[in-house]
C-alpha cells in the first residue's frame, strides 16, 4: 500500500488503512472456497499420524480439483512431496521442524508473548472467543495452535473467524521464513496461507525483523521453587497454581549453660508428594 499524503489528516489516514487490509466482501461460492483452502492448510500442518497418512492421496485429489490460484498452486507442490514419502520420515520430518525449533513452533501467540504471563491472557481470551462462537476445541491442543486457528476460521468465516488470524499474523511470517531457511516442503503451506492473508504492512516487517534476530520477548519471574504462577502471577485454565510459601516457625534455641556446645538441630524429614515433581 502506498503512502499517504502527509496532509491527509491522521484519523483519516488510520480509517483508510484499516479499510485496506479489512477482508473483501466475498460471494457465497467465495467463501465456501476460501473456508475449503483453510481446512486444508489446517489438516496438512497437523502432525502426520496413520489417519492422516492414509488420507494422503485423498487430499492430494481435493487439492488438485481446487480453483487455480496461488494457494492452490502452494497447496499441489507440498502434496506432490507428501504423498510421495514414507509415513515414517514424514513424522521424522514434522517433528524435526515444528516441535524441536522455537522459530518454526506453531503456536501463534509465542511470537507476540514469548514466555510471558501475557501469553496465558492471549490464550484465554482466543479460549473465550471460540466459545462464544460455540465452538469447544477438541483434541487437547492449545488454543493458539495454527492448525486450529485456521479451523476456527474455516468454522466461522472470514470476519470474526479470520480476526485471530489477522491479530496473530506475524507468527505465520516468522515460520514461513523458518521454513524457507530449513528448506522445508512445508513451505509451500504456509506461503498458501500468506497467500489469503493480507500483505504485510512496514511495521510487520519490522517487527518479523526484530523476532527473527532477538526473538520473542522474555519476562524473569522470580526464583519461585515451583517455576511458574506464584506469586500473583496469571495462571492458564487447568494450570497448576502452588500454594503460598509459608515460613517454618522460628526454632528456640536448646537450654544449656553459657558457653556450652550445642549440637545441630536434626534435619527434618524429607516429604515427598507423587505427582508435583
Amino acid at each position: 500500500m502506498s503512502p499517504l499524503p502527509v496532509t491527509v489528516p491522521a484519523k483519516v489516514r488510520t480509517r483508510l488503512r484499516a479499510a485496506a487490509r479489512r477482508p473483501p466482501r466475498l460471494s457465497p461460492q467465495e467463501t465456501e472456497d476460501r473456508a475449503l483452502l483453510l481446512r486444508l492448510i489446517s489438516l496438512l500442518l497437523q502432525y502426520p499420524d496413520a489417519e492422516l497418512s492414509a488420507a494422503r492421496e485423498e487430499l492430494a485429489h481435493t487439492v488438485r480439483s481446487l480453483p487455480p490460484s496461488p494457494a492452490a498452486g502452494h497447496l499441489t507442490a507440498f502434496t506432490a512431496w507428501f504423498t510421495a514419502r514414507d509415513p515414517e520420515a514424514l513424522e521424522r520430518h514434522y517433528v524435526e521442524v515444528f516441535d524441536l525449533r522455537r522459530k518454526s513452533s506453531l503456536y501463534l501467540t509465542y511470537y507476540l508473548h514469548g514466555d510471558t504471563r501475557r501469553r496465558g491472557m492471549a490464550l484465554l481470551t482466543l479460549a473465550r472467543s471460540y466459545k462464544a462462537a460455540g465452538w469447544d476445541i477438541a483434541g487437547g491442543e492449545l488454543p493458539d495452535h495454527l492448525p486450529v486457528v485456521l479451523e476456527f476460521a474455516a468454522l466461522a468465516g472470514p470476519g470474526a473467524g479470520e480476526a485471530p488470524l489477522r491479530r496473530h499474523r506475524r507468527g505465520p511470517v516468522l515460520i514461513h521464513r523458518a521454513l524457507e531457511a530449513a528448506d522445508s516442503p512445508y513451505r509451500h503451506v504456509l506461503a498458501a496461507l500468506l497467500s489469503l492473508l493480507p500483505p504485510p504492512t512496514r511495521a510487520d516487517e519490522e517487527a518479523v525483523a526484530k523476532l527473527a534476530a532477538e526473538g520473542p520477548p522474555n519476562e524473569d519471574v522470580g526464583l519461585d521453587p515451583y517455576g511458574r504462577y506464584g506469586h500473583g502471577e496469571f495462571a492458564p485454565p487447568d494450570a497448576f497454581v502452588p500454594p503460598a510459601a509459608v515460613p517454618p516457625p522460628p526454632v528456640p534455641s536448646p537450654p544449656g549453660p553459657p558457653g556450652a556446645a550445642v549440637p545441630p538441630l536434626p534435619a527434618p524429614p524429607t516429604h515427598r508428594t507423587e505427582g508435583l515433581r
